[in-house]
């Protein structure tokens, strides 16, 4: 016969099915946390960083903030130009 007092019994069953519900439950809710700031935008970019500029909108914003003088902006506007008109970098 064996005596009650030995073991877990059934409370210790399902505490410890409880526990490693809520062990892997957490786990699993922390690794979707760590990722869910690399999903997808419009653009494909990572959430939280700006949409990508396209290379005039970056040499305007440049020249805005004072980076870039008249003639080397207008330059580089001329070469970025001509590289749309002969194919090279199209639409993205």
């Amino acid at each position: 016969m064996m005596g009650y007092g030995w073991g877990m019994g059934v409370g210790g069953w399902v505490a410890m099915a409880v526990f490693w519900v809520a062990l892997i439950t957490l786990i699993i809710w922390l690794v979707t946390r760590a990722f869910a700031g690399r999903d997808a935008r419009n653009d494909g970019g990572p959430r939280g960083l700006p949409p990508t500029e396209s290379p005039e909108q970056v040499l305007d914003r440049r020249y805005a903030a004072g980076e870039l003088d008249l003639e080397t902006y207008q330059r580089m506007r001329a070469v970025l130009a001509s590289g749309r008109s002969n194919g090279v970098g199209g639409p993205r």
